[in-house]
C-alpha cells in the first residue's frame, strides 16, 4: 500500500514537472534562474503539496503605481471609480522543496483600474466617448519563495491587448518582500513587476511597484499592550458612564466593519495646517474626513489590526484610491475599564517614488475610540473619539489634538440598536416654554384621531419655502420616542394593535427627538431655478431637534440646532412648528409647519421664516388606498364584463334585424372601439406594475394585482374585438348595398358637425386645465407645462366624449329623419350605465377616500381619464340620461321627434303629379 502511494505521488510529481517545463518552455525570454536565481535559487519540489501555508500568501489591500502604458491606456478623466487595485492568488498546490524554508508557488497577479471607463478614441472626429467595460490584467507566474529571507521571485507573462487592439504578450518578473510571522512591520508587502521585453518592443510596459498588507494567523500585537495598560497614555478620559462596553462575544463583530467615516473637528486655532495636519510635511491642507478599515481582529485579545485613511472627500472608503501618503497602519486594543479603543498608528514611509521601497514607521501617532451611551440634541455621534501625537511642541510632526465622530446619519455597526444607547433631553423646560400646546375643542376631538408616537406615520418628505417662494425639499425622521428608538418601537399602523394595547403605549404629549435634512433644489432639474435661500448652504443644512408632541392634538414643537461653521459650531436658537392632519380625515390633509429664528433681526444667524409643507399619506390610508384599488380591480371587471354582454346583445339585435344594420352610426361605434383598444395600446402593464409596487410597499402584497392584471387585459380584449366586430358588420352592410349613398351622405354630415365640436370641447378644456395648473406649474419651463397640459386634456376630454357615444348617433338619426330601431334597448342603455357608472363611484369615492394625484393610484374612475368632480359628476350622467332619453324617443317617434315642430316636418311633404284637364 505504502509502495502504491509513492508511485501515485511520483506519477503527480512528474506531471507537475512536465507542466512546469512547459509553461517556462512556452516562451523563450521567461527563465527563472536567468531573473531569480540570486533572490531565491531554483529548489526541487518534493510531495505531497503543503496546504497549511496557502492562507498565508493573500494579501489586504493591494495598491500599485505605474505600468501606465499597459493599465492606463484610458484616459483617468473618463473612467468611473477607478482605484488602483491588485490581488495576488495563489494555486491551493504550494510544495516544499528540497532546501529547508523554500517553497514553489504558482499564483495568479491581478490589476484591475476600474470596472468601466468612457473611453475617446485617439482617432475619434465626434468627440464622443464611448462606455467601454474593462477587463482586468492577469499575470500567470511560477517561482519560488525563502521563508528566511522573506524573499518572493516568480516569472510569467500575461496576454493583453494594445490601445489599437493588437494582442500582446507580456512576460514579467515578480519580486516581493514577503514574510509569514508578521508584526506591524512586517505585514507590509512591497515588491516590483518588471517587463522582460525590451524597452522599444512593443510588449514593454513601465516597472509596476505594489504595496499591500499580508492576513496572518500568526500576527503578533506588538504595539498597543504599553498603551492600554496606561490607559491610552496621553488621551482624555471619558467617565465610564459616558461610554457603551462591549459585550463578550462582540468585540469583531462591532469593528469588522469595511469601512467607517468620520468627520474630523479641529480646534479653533487651526486656521492653517501648520501644526494641525496629523499628516506631516509635506501635506499642506487639513484633511475633514477619516476612515477607519479593520484588517484583522482577534476576539480572544480583543486586538484589532485596522488601516486609517485621511481626505475631503464625503465618500472616502469608496471613491478615493488608496493613497499611501496619507495612510496609516495600526494596532488598536480594548479598554474595558474606561470603555474604549486604544490605538496607535504607524506612518507609511518612502513611498513617493517607488512603494518598493515603502516600509512601516514613525508610530508616533495616537487614538482612542468610544461608543456614546446617550445622544443630546447637541452631541448626537455614534462613535468619537480623538487623534494626538506623543511628539513634543519642538518635534516635526507635531500636531494639535483633534477629535472626530461619526453622525446618526452613519450608522456604524448598528451599534444604537444593540448597546443600549439613550437620549437626554436637555431643553424640555425651553420647550415648554416656547411650544405653548393649544388644545382643540372636545367636540372635534371626539372623532378626530392622529399619529400615534410610535407610528410610521411621524417620519415624512417635505417643501420648504421662504417670503419669495423659493424651493428646497426635506425630509424629517424621529430618532427617539420617549425613551425608547424610534426604529424599535415602530408600528406600521395605529390600527394593527387593538385598542388596549395602543392605548397603552405614548399617550398623550410626549418627548420626542428628530433629525431634519434640508437641501436645495439642483438648477439642473427641469428647468427649476436654484434655490437662494440664505438657511441652507449648498451642502444643505442638518438640524437636530427635541420637543413635544401631542397625539391628541396632533402637534409637533420643537427646538433645534444646526451646524453653522467649521469644527461643529451649532446656532440652537431654532423654533419648529408641525400640524398633522388627522389620520381618520376622509380628504387627507397636508402636513404644515415651520422653522423660525428666534434671534434678533440684527444678529448675522438669524433668518426669515420659513414655510414647510407635506401630502400626509398615512398608513391607515394606505391601507384603506390598498383596499380601494382591490374594490376598483373588481369593478374593472364588471364594467368590461357588462359591456362585453351589452354588445353581444346588440350583435343579436342586428342578426335578428339585419335591415337595421347600416342605420347605425359609424362615428358611434369608432369611438366606442377606440375606447377599449386605446387601453390595451397604452400597455397596462406598466400601470400594474407601479400599483404592485406601492402594495408591496404598504402591505406586502401584490398577488391579487397580479392574478387580475390578467384577467382584466383578457376581457379588455373581448371586449375590443367585439366592438370591433360590430364596427366590421356596419361598415360591410354599408358598402354592400348601392341603395345606402343617402346613407353615407348622412354620416359625412354627423361626421362633419361633430368633429368641429370635439375639436373646440378639447380647445376649451386645454385651456381650462393650462389655466388650473399654471399656478402649481410656475416653475417648470413654459413649452413642457404646454405640453403636460395638453396631454392631460387629451386624457380627459377623450373620457369626456366616450361618456357622449350616443351623440353621433343622435346625429345621424336626426339628419335622416329615421323611425327604425338600429340599437337595441340593451345596448344603449346598458352601455350609458357602464360608462356613467364611474362618476356614481367617484361621488362616493370623494366621501370616503382622500383625492390623491397620483395617476397610477386608479384602477376606475381616473381623475386623468375623464372629467370627474362633484359638479362633472352630476352634469355628466345627466347629459348620458338625456341622450339615452332621446334615443329612445327617436326610434319611437322618429329622428326629429326632438326639434320643433316646422323643422321635423320638412321632409314629410313629397311630391306628386299634377293632374290637368286635358289629361
Amino acid at each position: 500500500m505504502v509502495v502504491a502511494m509513492k508511485k501515485a505521488w511520483l506519477m503527480i510529481y512528474l506531471l507537475i514537472t512536465i507542466l512546469s517545463a512547459t509553461s517556462v518552455c512556452s516562451s523563450i525570454s521567461v527563465s527563472y534562474s536567468d531573473h531569480c536565481s540570486s533572490l531565491v535559487p531554483v529548489s526541487t519540489p518534493t510531495v505531497p503539496p503543503d496546504t497549511s501555508i496557502f492562507p498565508l500568501f493573500r494579501i489586504l489591500n493591494g495598491h500599485y503605481t505605474g505600468g501606465e502604458r499597459i493599465i492606463g491606456n484610458f484616459s483617468s478623466q473618463f473612467s468611473v471609480n477607478s482605484p488602483k487595485q491588485v490581488s495576488f492568488h495563489p494555486s491551493q498546490n504550494i510544495f516544499k522543496t528540497n532546501t529547508t524554508g523554500v517553497y514553489k508557488i504558482r499564483a495568479y497577479l491581478i490589476f484591475s483600474r476600474s470596472s468601466a471607463y468612457y473611453y475617446l478614441p485617439p482617432n475619434s472626429t465626434h468627440g464622443q466617448p464611448y462606455y467601454h467595460r474593462s477587463s482586468p490584467l492577469k499575470f500567470s507566474l511560477d517561482g519560488f519563495w525563502s521563508r528566511s529571507s522573506r524573499k518572493l521571485c516568480m516569472v510569467g507573462s500575461a496576454s493583453w491587448n494594445s490601445e489599437k487592439g493588437n494582442p500582446l504578450n507580456l512576460d514579467a518578473v515578480l519580486k516581493l518582500n514577503y514574510a509569514m510571522n508578521s508584526t506591524i512591520v512586517t505585514s507590509l508587502v512591497t515588491g516590483i513587476l518588471e517587463s522582460l521585453s525590451s524597452p522599444t518592443s512593443p510588449n514593454y510596459f513601465e516597472p509596476i511597484s505594489i504595496l499591500a498588507f499580508v492576513p496572518s494567523s500568526n500576527y503578533v500585537y506588538t504595539l498597543v499592550s504599553e498603551e492600554v495598560d496606561n490607559g491610552c497614555l496621553g488621551g482624555i478620559d471619558f467617565p465610564q458612564n459616558q461610554s457603551i462596553g462591549i459585550q463578550s462575544g462582540h468585540f469583531c463583530s462591532m469593528l469588522w466593519r469595511p469601512i467607517n467615516d468620520f468627520m474630523l473637528e479641529y480646534p479653533n486655532e487651526c486656521v492653517s495646517w501648520k501644526n494641525c495636519t496629523p499628516l506631516g510635511p509635506g501635506i499642506e491642507y487639513l484633511p475633514r474626513l477619516m476612515s477607519l478599515s479593520t484588517m484583522q481582529c482577534s476576539e480572544k485579545e480583543r486586538k484589532v489590526r485596522f488601516s486609517i485613511g485621511f481626505g475631503n472627500n464625503s465618500y472616502i472608503g469608496y471613491s478615493q484610491p488608496f493613497d499611501p501618503t496619507i495612510t496609516f497602519v495600526g494596532e488598536g486594543s480594548w479598554d474595558g475599564n474606561k470603555n474604549q479603543l486604544c490605538m496607535v498608528a504607524c506612518r507609511i514611509l518612502n513611498s513617493t517614488n517607488s512603494l518598493a521601497n515603502a516600509r512601516v514607521g514613525d508610530c508616533s501617532l495616537r487614538l482612542s475610540l468610544r461608543h456614546a451611551a446617550f445622544w443630546t440634541i447637541r452631541d448626537r455621534t455614534i462613535i468619537n473619539g480623538q487623534i494626538w501625537t506623543n511628539k513634543t511642541a519642538n518635534e516635526s510632526g507635531y500636531f494639535n489634538r483633534i477629535k472626530f465622530g461619526s453622525y446618526e446619519n452613519r450608522m456604524i455597526g448598528g451599534v444604537s440598536r444593540s448597546m443600549g444607547l439613550r437620549y437626554e433631553y436637555t431643553e424640555t423646560d425651553r420647550v415648554r416654554k416656547s411650544c405653548l400646546v393649544k388644545k382643540q375643542p372636545a367636540k372635534k376631538r371626539t372623532w378626530e384621531r392622529y399619529p400615534k408616537g410610535n407610528s410610521y406615520d411621524l417620519r415624512f418628505d417635505m417643501s420648504v419655502k421662504d417670503s419669495m417662494r423659493k424651493l428646497a425639499w426635506g425630509y424629517a425622521v424621529p430618532i427617539f420616542v420617549g425613551d425608547q428608538r424610534y426604529d424599535q418601537s415602530l408600528s406600521y399602523s395605529r390600527y394593527d394593535k387593538s385598542e388596549v394595547e395602543a392605548n397603552k403605549s405614548f399617550i398623550g404629549p410626549l418627548n420626542i427627538s428628530y433629525i431634519i435634512s434640508i437641501a436645495r433644489l439642483p438648477s439642473s432639474t427641469h428647468g427649476i431655478p436654484s434655490s437662494n435661500l440664505s438657511f441652507i448652504p449648498k451642502r444643505g443644512v442638518g438640524i437636530s431637534a427635541e420637543g413635544i408632541y401631542d397625539d391628541e392634538t396632533g402637534q409637533l414643537c420643537m427646538v433645534g440646532c444646526r451646524n453653522v461653521g467649521p469644527n461643529d459650531s451649532k446656532d440652537c436658537e431654532l423654533l419648529l412648528k408641525f400640524q398633522f392632519p388627522p389620520v381618520n380625515a376622509k380628504r387627507g390633509g397636508t402636513i404644515k409647519g415651520s422653522i423660525e429664528s428666534t434671534r434678533k433681526k440684527t444678529d448675522p444667524l438669524f433668518f426669515k421664516h420659513l414655510s414647510m409643507s407635506s401630502i400626509a399619506f398615512y398608513t391607515g390610508e394606505a391601507k384603506k388606498s390598498v383596499w380601494r384599488m382591490d374594490l376598483e380591480i373588481t369593478m374593472v371587471l364588471i364594467s368590461n364584463t357588462l359591456a362585453c354582454v351589452f354588445v353581444g346583445l346588440q350583435l343579436f339585435h342586428v342578426k335578428k334585424n339585419p335591415d337595421v344594420l347600416p342605420l347605425t352610426s359609424l362615428v358611434m361605434f369608432m369611438i366606442l372601439t377606440l375606447g377599449h383598444m386605446i387601453p390595451l395600446v397604452l400597455n397596462y402593464e406598466a400601470m400594474f406594475f407601479g400599483i404592485r409596487n406601492r402594495q408591496n410597499v404598504f402591505l406586502g402584497n401584490g398577488g391579487w394585482v397580479e392574478v387580475n392584471e390578467v384577467i382584466v387585459r383578457v376581457v379588455t380584449m373581448v371586449a375590443f374585438l367585439l366592438q370591433f366586430r360590430l364596427l366590421q358588420l356596419v361598415w360591410t352592410a354599408r358598402l354592400g348595398d348601392e341603395n345606402h349613398k343617402s346613407l353615407w351622405i348622412a354620416e359625412k354630415k354627423t361626421l362633419f358637425v361633430s368633429l368641429p365640436l370635439y375639436i373646440i370641447g378639447l380647445l376649451i378644456a386645454w385651456l381650462m386645465n393650462l389655466g388650473k395648473n399654471n399656478h402649481s406649474n410656475a416653475i417648470i419651463s413654459s413649452s413642457l407645462h404646454q405640453q403636460h397640459s395638453l396631454w392631460e386634456a387629451l386624457r380627459s376630454y377623450g373620457g369626456l366624449v366616450l361618456d357622449g357615444f350616443l351623440f353621433p348617433q343622435i346625429l345621424l338619426n336626426t339628419i335622416r329623419f329615421s323611425k327604425e330601431s338600429p340599437l337595441s334597448h340593451s345596448f344603449y342603455i346598458g352601455t350609458t350605465f357602464v360608462r356613467l357608472l364611474p362618476h356614481a363611484y367617484d361621488l362616493y369615492r370623494a366621501q370616503n377616500y382622500a383625492r390623491r394625484h397620483l395617476d397610477g393610484s386608479y384602477f376606475y374612475a381616473n381623475p386623468s381619464a375623464d372629467f370627474y368632480s362633484t359638479s362633472w359628476d352630476v352634469i355628466i350622467p345627466c347629459g348620458g340620461v338625456l341622450f339615452a332619453a332621446i334615443i329612445f324617443l327617436q326610434q319611437r317617434f322618429g329622428g326629429r321627434c326632438i326639434l320643433p315642430r316646422r323643422f321635423r316636418e320638412a321632409e314629410g311633404y313629397e311630391k306628386v303629379p299634377i293632374v290637368t284637364s286635358e289629361q
